[in-house]
């Protein structure tokens, strides 16, 4: 009896994929990434069909540019529009910190602790076996950017009780904080998928109460999840490509416009986010899923963006940065 491909939680296989794109000169190609780097391989098969694996792919690729991440995509030379044969990689030169960064030793010593966190030991056994398959391949590789292996978890504290929800099919409670109330409300739903969106974990679950099906954003649920006694019977289909689409149908439909300073870490940052337009007046135009965290996040990029439109995402992120200075002042 064949056992299953071991699961690799979501942000490692993403780590995995960062560390392997940044430690190669001459990029990697779909093949080799999906054979060969962690999270994938597992699943990889040299003969049989990698559809799905695929899909995955392209949704990470999207999630690590999301994050900033400046993933490029080259040809090989004689070979345009072959997408089988495009290679990926990171430059390192546009991942690096600016030249005029410099920590005192003291951030240095914080920074080094904070880094044996991740690192233990300079080559982990998933390391090693990677570097040895893309050698194999004919890849070069830096060995040891890819020593790195991460250890934390950063995933919300209602994942894994959401996770066994799904696996037996039970009610659920939680309280839940929208933005702009006062308190949370308590949600009882039947969850029918998590997925990642943009870097962004979200339960898609039924609501008995109202008949409707919604999507939580798991950061905004501020209490244990409670699993009741209550079972459910699951709808026939794949609720993960549901609940995705859904998302990806409300990120579409919402656009912002924003001005950033030229050469700064937000113009890096915005410019390598999934969709991202360049207006003829050499604005951004970014699409999103939910104003408050884009907020949050132009908000932390202080005076290096400014934005233009629309007028109540302006008005979130100068409240932001209003509260900021006088907690600051």
């Amino acid at each position: 009896m064949s056992s299953s491909p071991q699961r690799v939680p979501v942000e490692e296989r993403l780590f995995s994929l960062v560390l392997a794109l940044l430690a190669t000169d001459n990029g990697l190609t779909k093949n080799e990434i999906l054979s060969t780097v962690q999270g994938y391989r597992q699943r990889y098969s040299a003969s049989g069909d990698n559809a799905s694996l695929e899909r995955q792919f392209e949704r990470d690729k999207d999630d690590i540019r999301e994050l900033g991440v400046p993933l490029e995509t080259i040809e090989t030379p004689g070979e345009a529009g072959n997408n089988q044969n495009l290679r990926y990689l990171i430059p390192r030169g546009t991942y690096e910190l600016p030249t005029d960064v410099r920590f005192s030793p003291e951030e240095n010593t914080l920074l080094s602790l904070a880094a044996m966190v991740w690192r233990e030991g300079s080559l982990s056994g998933e390391s090693r076996r990677a570097i040895l398959k893309l050698k194999a391949l004919g890849v070069a590789t830096t060995e040891p950017v890819l020593g790195y292996a991460p250890r934390v978890r950063v995933r919300e504290a209602a994942f894994d009780p959401l996770g066994e929800a799904l696996e037996r099919h039970v009610i659920v409670r939680f309280s839940y904080l929208k933005p702009g109330e006062a308190a949370a409300r308590v949600r009882t739903v039947a969850p029918l998928a998590l997925v990642q969106h943009q870097g962004r974990w979200h339960l898609f679950a039924d609501e008995p109460e109202s008949g409707v099906t919604k999507t939580f954003l798991l950061r905004r649920i501020v209490s244990p999840v409670e699993l009741t006694s209550k079972s459910f019977e699951p709808p026939v289909g794949d609720q993960s490509a549901r609940a995705l689409a859904e998302l990806d149908r409300v990120w579409a439909s919402r656009v912002a416009v924003v001005e950033v300073e030229p050469g700064t870490d937000a113009a890096i940052r915005l410019n390598n986010r999934r969709g991202t337009s360049l207006l003829p007046d050499g604005s951004l135009q970014l699409h999103h899923t939910d104003a408050n965290i884009l907020a949050d996040e132009l908000a932390g990029f202080g005076p290096e963006v400014l934005v233009i439109s629309p007028p109540e995402l302006r008005e979130a992120v100068r409240s932001r940065l209003q509260r900021t200075a006088a907690d600051h002042g």
